[in-house]
């Protein structure tokens, strides 16, 4: 990979079980949390007496020169170098999409291998150290208890945890797990437990020789015990749903270690290709460097049906659970490789939506704040922060890519009442939306918002598409017609006197993004012409700062989500690829060291904020437009 990561993922499972380096340079700088918080590991060998760090920072160690590191989809892989040996080390999480027991076993390798450079034997001891960081919320927050690890053959290991346990004991953003527990493994029986103390800190260690040109296999797991409150019950995750331990859940993976990394590596080889051919090489690095990141913004949970429920966390954000405005930028990744995650974010919507607590005829915008999903958190203000024509919206236009994705349309149908009068508010309201949020609610209200209106358009088309699927003809017309009713006012009312859309229908002189308008060209649905679409981009290019496109005329910042959105409505490859070079670079350069940012300075590709993200699935969008048209 060409690209300079922004951060490095490392561990990456869940919004709890994070582990990232800030540095390409992975024993240069502690291992982080996905907030910026510590989360320090330290892995370290020993070569003929003398030690060497190769991950993480301690002060009092020479460290390794790094040789080489590459990051695909599924795995990082550094090489590092003594004047003796060099050491192979490769981090894998097998996040493979359409195998949701893997998806979901909280468990993580690191693959460590050596040769000799001189030509001579060497004694080579690897170790790695963990600190209670994993376990709490703040180190020394609370004491901690460490255990041996029992009832694993071939495994050696030890697990750390607070020893006041209390799942699910709130909810927030800047928040680090701080109940259940971590475990550090070697697949191996002359694996060493130790503990320590360094800066008051617990450090689990574990320690073993390494034979050369063999594979030592460390595995970092977390067992998080209760993973998720839906509606006042605690929720299990889906790898342990037929009751297997976290011990059963270490030594399968330690088993099958070569046969994941293979389908992992097979899969971010395909995933690459695909990329490449639908946008290029450096969108093919954005999408590599993404994948990981969208899913472990995400648990998956069964709720007490037995269905999936896929639950995201608006990280740094507001730390929201299950928010519609950004389950829909993330679809595209989903809906190229399994739909029935799509169908779980939006289970919970559907839910909440039908309870009593909600009052209104519009989609909610999110069910709770992560992991706590019992209804919306915010008070006697609720209507103020609500979406209503963009969660009517995303909600049908994700029901309609569902169905188009999966061949049918009975998920919808379980739905059909409640999908129609969000069709029926968007109908009443969505023309010339109110003043309002929108998904880029970091802007503040405003009314009469061009690109929300067009929201609306694609919703009342995803509502025709659904009804054609579901066999009423006659409905699809009437919603289609609709639809395209709505666009002729949108270009009639929503043009400016170049040609190009303004922000707001009352507010010439101005620009947006128009990333909403990219379904009609996914549907094929032949609501606007290729013509206006090739107008509205080529002045965007006029708007262009040293790294991209503004989101609109309001500040220099953009989304990348959108970003991307509004480059797929490109008519040539190469129009896509001059949208996505300024991007790469952003992330190339930026002095931002944290897991991808999807709203940056287009002046100095610094983050202004939000991190970790689940949007970033919207990336995948150009490969999903290109899928989908063949």
């Amino acid at each position: 990979m060409k690209l300079r990561a922004p951060a490095v993922p490392l561990i990456t499972v869940d919004p709890y079980f994070s582990v990232w380096s800030p540095s390409t340079t992975l024993n240069a700088a502690r291992t982080m949390h996905w907030t910026g918080k510590n989360n320090s590991i330290i892995g370290t060998v020993t070569v003929d007496g003398k030690t060497y760090s190769f991950l993480g920072y301690h002060r009092d160690l020479h460290k390794m020169q790094q040789t080489a590191l590459e990051i695909d989809a599924l795995s990082t892989t550094a090489i590092f170098e003594t004047a003796e040996i060099a050491l192979t080390v490769a981090f894998t999480t097998p996040l493979l999409p359409d195998d949701l027991h893997r998806l979901t076993r909280p468990v993580s390798y690191m693959a460590l291998s050596y040769q000799s450079k001189d030509g001579k034997p060497h004694e080579v001891v690897a170790s790695v150290s963990a600190s209670e960081e994993l376990c709490l919320d703040k180190p020394c927050e609370s004491p901690v208890e460490v255990k041996e690890l029992v009832g694993c053959d071939g495994i050696r290991g030890s697990r750390i945890g607070n020893t006041v346990q209390k799942p699910l004991n709130r909810s927030g953003d800047d928040l680090r797990i701080d109940w259940g527990y971590f475990y550090l493994c070697v697949a191996d029986d002359r694996g060493v437990n130790g503990t320590s103390t360094y800066h008051k800190q617990t450090l689990l260690t574990l320690t073993v020789p390494m034979t050369e040109n063999a594979e030592t296999l460390y595995l970092f797991a977390y067992d998080d015990v209760y993973s998720m409150e839906y509606f006042g019950k605690h929720l299990h995750s889906y790898w342990n749903k037929d009751g297997m331990t976290i011990e059963g859940a270490i030594c399968e993976a330690a088993a099958e270690y070569q046969e994941a990394k293979a389908k992992c590596d097979a899969f971010a080889a395909k995933l690459t290709a695909d990329a490449e051919a639908a946008g290029g090489e450096q969108y093919a690095e954005l999408l590599t460097l993404a994948y990981r990141q969208v899913i472990a913004a995400h648990k998956l949970v069964l709720d007490e049906a037995g269905e999936v429920l896929f639950i995201s966390k608006e990280c740094f954000s507001n730390g929201c659970a299950a928010t519609v405005d950004v389950s829909y930028p993330s679809i595209p990744m989903f809906l190229l490789y399994n739909p029935e995650l799509v169908k779980g974010m939006m289970r919970p919507i559907y839910r909440y939506a039908a309870t009593d607590a909600w009052k209104f005829d519009f989609a909610p915008h999110d069910v709770g704040q992560y992991p706590l999903l019992n209804g919306q958190v915010y008070g006697e203000n609720a209507l103020s922060y609500q979406m209503p024509v963009e969660e009517c919206g995303n909600m049908l236009i994700m029901e309609a890519n569902v169905a188009l994705a999966t061949g049918s349309a009975d998920f919808a149908a379980a739905h059909l009442d409640t999908l129609k009068s969000w069709c029926a508010y968007l109908l009443k309201y969505g023309s010339d939306p109110a003043d309002q949020l929108c998904t880029d609610d970091f802007a503040g209200h405003l009314a009469h918002n061009c690109n929300l209106s067009l929201k609306a358009v694609m919703g009342i088309e995803g509502m025709a598409i659904l009804m054609k699927m579901l066999g009423d003809a006659e409905a699809a017309a009437h919603y289609h017609d609709e639809a395209k009713k709505m666009a002729a006012t949108w270009m009639a009312t929503a043009i400016d006197a170049d040609g190009s859309g303004k922000l707001a229908f009352d507010q010439p002189g101005t620009y947006s993004m128009k990333y909403n308008m990219v379904w009609d060209k996914v549907w094929q649905s032949g609501i606007f012409e290729q013509n206006y679409i090739n107008t509205e981009l080529a002045s965007n290019k006029t708007h262009f700062n040293a790294y991209g496109m503004p989101l609109d005329s309001r500040a220099d910042y953009t989304k990348s989500d959108w970003l991307v959105w509004t480059a797929s409505m490109a008519a040539t490859k190469e129009e896509f690829a001059d949208y996505i070079a300024p991007l790469w670079r952003a992330f190339h350069e930026s002095e931002s060291r944290v897991p991808m940012t999807d709203w940056y300075d287009t002046v100095t590709a610094r983050i202004v904020a939000f991190q970790h993200r689940s949007v970033q699935g919207g990336l995948f969008m150009k490969v999903l437009m290109d899928k989908w048209e063949k």
